[in-house]
């Protein structure tokens, strides 16, 4: 994935434009809320959500639909933000659903030692993406008479290009992401520009890396220092993102993992973040720039710390930790080698000035 400087264009006055055409054409096509018997205009993810999980979920379903019937990006992202969080300000107990009373017992056999004892609260995903497109509609019915500024604010323009390859896996197990319209998503009003990007290199499946691909910047931007300390509120989302998913994986027996890498634009400044061995380079003037230096067991301060939380790092037909996986840090891998002490626990931040004609690497 790359993206060129950020640019001022006539787009950012075409997309103001196309913002009342755009709410039209959506109420044409979905004139009344829908009932209980309607299908739904998107796939519900899963059938169960955890309460931590609704607005991650909720705003990746809105921006899906929105994006694939053109929305303009400020507009798809601002809508998405008002009604997420006015369903979220509602009382969400009438989605509760039980867990099964096997799920029941497992939690009743956790070790001494989780880090988190609260119960989960599971929440129907049916008739919670039911009603959020009806919280959906309930919006953009109001914004067609009078659209909000933040929904016609211009934004910085960016040249990104994205291409991926399977290679010889059964299936694609990549995710990505690309949010220029990052302020918009999560209602940020401070006058600091951001966009986000970001590729999760999933193995063993894809669950790891789409649920990475939806949480990870929703955790960031939850973060109070996300404005003060961007580099600590990115090494906390991969970390809550860590724990969401390996609770997820419990529920759900899931067993996938994934590296990550990702990039948040901050007006001049380019913040990178990263887990495992997915990497990020900066071409300038048509020469690379390294930017990182990527998590693998063979490196001696890994395998320093791997076997300082118990583990091992072995050759076999590549380096390995304990013996199967074949990355040091990964968010997931609950059951497939991972050392207790949960290996994948922090991302390396690192921060760079931006240059007016691209990104330069500072002197550190």
């Amino acid at each position: 994935m790359s993206s060129g400087a950020p640019q001022k264009s006539s787009q950012m006055a075409s997309g103001a434009e196309e913002t009342p055409g755009f709410l039209d054409m959506l109420l044409q096509d979905f004139p009344a809320p829908l009932n209980p018997e309607d299908p739904l205009p998107w796939k519900a993810p899963g059938m169960m959500l955890s309460q931590e999980e609704v607005e991650g979920e909720l705003a990746e379903l809105a921006m899906g639909f929105l994006g694939s019937r053109k929305a303009p990006p400020p507009l798809a992202a601002a809508l998405t933000h008002e009604a997420v969080s006015q369903l979220l300000q509602t009382d969400l107990s009438e989605f509760r659903k039980l867990p099964r009373e096997e799920e029941e017992e497992e939690e009743e056999e956790e070790d001494d030692d989780e880090e988190e004892k609260a119960p989960v609260t599971l929440l129907d995903a049916q008739s919670l993406a039911r009603s959020f497109f009806n919280r959906l509609w309930e919006v953009a019915g109001r914004w067609q008479k009078q659209v909000p500024l933040a929904a016609r604010a211009s934004q910085r323009q960016w040249l990104v290009s994205i291409h991926a390859i399977r290679n010889t896996r059964r299936k694609m197990e990549d995710r990505h992401v690309s949010l220029p319209s990052f302020n918009q998503l999560f209602g940020l009003s401070d006058p600091v520009d951001r966009a986000y990007f970001a590729v999760f290199d999933g193995h063993g499946g894809v669950d790891a890396a789409r649920y990475a691909a939806v949480h990870v910047h929703t955790n960031a931007a939850r973060q109070p220092e996300l404005p003060t300390d961007p580099a600590g509120a990115l090494r906390e989302a991969f970390r809550r993102t860590d724990q969401m998913f390996l609770r997820k994986a419990k529920r759900e027996r899931l067993q996938s993992g994934t590296t990550g890498v990702c990039a948040l634009i901050a007006g001049v400044t380019l913040h990178v973040a990263w887990l495992g061995d997915s990497q990020v380079i900066l071409v300038q003037q048509g020469q690379v720039v390294k930017l990182m230096e990527p998590h693998r067991p063979e490196r001696q301060d890994e395998k320093a710390r791997i076997e300082a939380l118990g583990g091992f790092v072995s050759h076999m037909d590549c380096w390995r930790v304990n013996g199967t996986l074949a990355v040091s840090r990964a968010i997931g891998e609950s059951q497939r080698g991972r050392p207790k002490e949960k290996v994948s626990q922090k991302p390396r931040p690192r921060v760079w000035p931006a240059a007016h004609q691209g990104f330069r690497e500072a002197v550190r």
